[in-house]
């Protein structure tokens, strides 16, 4: 059996390390108590290997763009490899969600999908194309996240989809709201967009209405 010669403990199994202050145990080991994780060994060095590929992606961008002054159009008038930085973060961050365990899919879709939308848009304010974005490539994300929510929450037997479902039928609407008191025609997009909202709102009501009622009433306190 290991021991710890600050701690002055012994340790059953094969660690290398004391559990307590992580220094270097003495003595012969023991069988291990527990299986080899090789999962998520496999896991761990895969997110590395991507992080590390990220981090050469973005130091090479930034030098490129600052040390060399090379200019992409239609980006030439601002630092493009601040742009690529923000979308290697959007990334990481999906990935981040991807590998932590206990998260729904329906959250590590939402939060990353209107995290693209909200670098997307940065985006095309400056490559000009901001117009296109809101009028059209917006609604349509909207869509495919509200459709691909609502197949989650039909499928999901504890119910932790059916609020992301929700709040994308607030987003649905809110867009016609806003153009409806700026006085300002609705863009054909947004305006199915609300519509398939208000019919996959329809459709959760009628297939999973005492969950949907449980949600808003657990959400709202009321």
């Amino acid at each position: 059996m290991k021991n710890c010669p600050y701690c002055k403990i012994e340790v059953g199994g094969n660690l290398r390390k004391c559990p307590l202050c992580q220094s270097k145990l003495n003595g012969e080991g023991e069988k291990a108590y527990f299986p080899m994780q090789t999962t998520l060994k496999i896991k761990s060095f895969f997110y590395k290997l991507q992080l590390f590929i990220v981090w050469i992606a973005v130091i090479w961008s930034v030098g490129m763009d600052f040390l060399l002054h090379l200019k992409v159009w239609p980006l030439d008038n601002i630092h493009w490899s601040l742009l690529v930085a923000l979308w290697l973060i959007v990334f990481e961050f999906g990935i981040m969600r991807l590998f932590k365990k206990g998260i729904s899919s329906a959250r590590i879709m939402t939060l990353f999908v209107f995290l693209v939308l909200l670098v997307l848009m940065i985006t095309a304010y400056y490559v000009g194309h901001l117009r296109l974005v809101l009028d059209w490539v917006a609604p349509i994300v909207v869509m495919g996240t509200l459709i691909a929510n609502y197949a989650l929450a039909m499928l999901d037997k504890n119910g932790n989809a059916m609020i992301y479902l929700l709040t994308n039928l607030v987003v649905g609407i809110l867009p016609y709201i806003v153009f409806y008191f700026a006085e300002r025609d609705c863009p054909i997009c947004w305006i199915v967009c609300l519509m398939v909202s208000v019919i996959l709102f329809v459709g959760a009501v009628i297939f999973k209405g005492r969950e949907v009622a449980g949600e808003i009433q657990r959400r709202l306190n009321v």
